[in-house]
């Protein structure tokens, strides 16, 4: 693997992630770049698209400074506007097409959007159905029927300056308040994971790598999407993850670099029931991110595929990787690995201790949010993770806790306050508490305990719609408990720590 010098990764970044396809094209135009599950897009068809959107985002009055929310999922046409938007340089917006219409609504409402695209196909029909309700205007274009919202004329741009300084991406995370935090992310945190991360895994032009991760997610955009691209490599890309999809991928493709989530490797391993004989594979190299690695998941993907499974941690503020295991020093263990390149890191309160993190990944701050910005980056850059981990004599890290309450379910965050006011705002709910249970390969599921109003009658099933019509899918309820009373403190505290233990007691709470 080649040594990482920081300093000269740093000097040799571009201003804009735009210049990473360009600079290919340029170099290997024939080599492909993307393949859509029909065909090879080859580097110079990108740059040619690229151009020709940014062209068009132009025409629909899209200025430098304005937010350009693109809905969808994984394919072409959300690379092409990735990169089209920093060549206009607009702040990318990408919202998951799996959102319900009320959190589509929140993120256009807060960002601000100049405009908003909609990616409709047949892989994402709630994509669709998005457009059906907020689109203006269809048009064709050669990536596919894009859908577009009325032009927002109040939309007032931000500043734009030419250095790798400028906001690129704008990615919203729910916090613990509940209310939506726009992660305000510049090129050069976005340049930097995607050159750290492409150096770290060995990336060559001639690497296979498979693109399931969302784009709409900062680990798909910038550790997969970018961190491909930036070595000038292939990305294999799927709207959605299936086992089936991951298998044929892995043998019809030939892939050599998958990364994903640990419950899509547990998915794929009860495909080929539990405990399969080793794939014939080209992989070099396979990540698990997003969520905790179980151990013995760890053990059996690594059986499955004849190779160490690579572990890493990271947060949406830090773009979004602060530590990974080595590609020349696979571990036994499911440590997080060392902190990459360029990125510092120090635990406060004991051996077990709060996780603080500086380098070139740390976001701008949350937009229009001044005040949230400061409550997590001090006055040197220190970065509050907000998530308590341990450290080992040789530097490596352990997560051994959330001090946020966090919900990892299939890759995603789940903020339990945000799913509580969805419950809370039901006519029947007095109160409601949210925990998370663990599924024992890496995943969670979502757990509300609910105090009803007694001058009301709803069931279980009838709340569990409710939710469903409010949340996106990896946010709602796997099952909704009605208490009598919620256990409380004398000062009226909900007591979520018995919840949590009473969700991982039974199955048939």
């Amino acid at each position: 693997m080649k040594t990482l010098n920081t300093a000269e990764l740093l000097a040799s970044l571009p201003a804009r992630i735009s210049d990473i396809p360009r600079r290919w094209a340029a170099h290997s135009p024939q080599a492909p770049v993307l393949h859509d599950g029909q065909r090879h897009w080859t580097y110079a068809e990108l740059a040619n698209a690229i151009d020709d959107t940014a062209a068009k985002l132009r025409g629909w009055q899209l200025r430098p400074g304005d937010r350009l929310a693109v809905v969808g999922e994984n394919c072409v046409a959300q690379v092409v506007l990735s990169f089209a938007a920093a060549a206009v340089d607009a702040w990318l917006v990408h919202i998951n097409g799996r959102l319900s219409p009320r959190e589509v609504e929140v993120v256009l409402r807060h960002s601000d959007a100049r405009l908003a695209i909609y990616l409709a196909s047949p892989a994402s029909p709630e994509t669709a159905a998005h457009a059906r309700h907020n689109a203006a205007v269809a048009v064709d274009t050669p990536l596919g029927t894009w859908m577009l919202g009325a032009l927002n004329a109040d939309c007032t741009p931000e500043p734009v300056d030419a250095s790798s300084g400028q906001v690129a991406a704008l990615l919203y995370t729910t916090g613990t308040t509940g209310n939506p935090k726009g992660v305000m992310l510049t090129h050069r945190n976005l340049l930097f994971i995607a050159a750290v991360s492409s150096t770290l895994r060995g990336l060559t032009p001639s690497d296979r790598a498979y693109g399931v991760l969302p784009i709409t997610h900062v680990y798909g955009l910038t550790s997969v999407m970018l961190g491909t691209l930036y070595a000038g490599a292939c990305l294999y890309l799927a709207p959605r993850f299936t086992p089936d999809g991951l298998l044929h991928a892995l043998q019809a493709h030939r892939l050599t670099i998958v990364q994903g989530v640990p419950a899509m490797y547990a998915r794929l391993l009860e495909q080929l029931g539990g405990t399969p004989q080793k794939l014939e594979t080209q992989l070099r190299f396979a990540y698990a991110g997003g969520s905790p690695l179980p151990p013995s998941l760890k053990t059996q993907v690594e059986q499955l595929l004849g190779l160490p499974l690579h572990n890493g941690y990271g947060l949406t503020e830090a773009a979004p990787t602060v530590s990974q295991t080595r590609l020349d020093q696979p571990r036994g263990d499911t440590s997080v690995g060392h902190a990459i390149p360029g990125v510092e890191v120090r635990v406060t309160g004991g051996e077990a201790g709060e996780l603080w993190i500086r380098g070139p990944n740390v976001m701008r701050g949350y937009y229009r949010q001044p005040e949230l910005t400061a409550a997590v980056i001090d006055a040197d850059g220190w970065l509050n993770t907000g998530d308590m981990v341990r450290q080992d004599a040789d530097g490596a890290l352990f997560i051994v806790g959330r001090t946020k309450e966090l919900i990892i379910r299939a890759g995603f965050n789940v903020y339990p306050l945000e799913v509580e006011t969805v419950l809370n705002a039901h006519a029947a709910v007095t109160q409601s508490a949210v925990v998370g249970r663990s599924l024992g390969d890496g995943d969670e599921e979502v757990v509300a305990y609910v105090e009803l109003a007694p001058q009301h009658t709803v069931s279980t099933d009838e709340l569990l719609r409710y939710a469903a019509s409010q949340l996106a899918p990896y946010k709602r309820p796997a099952r909704i408990i009605a208490m009598a009373t919620l256990p409380a403190a004398a000062s009226g505290k909900i007591l979520k720590h018995q919840l949590r233990q009473m969700a991982s007691v039974t199955d048939t709470v």
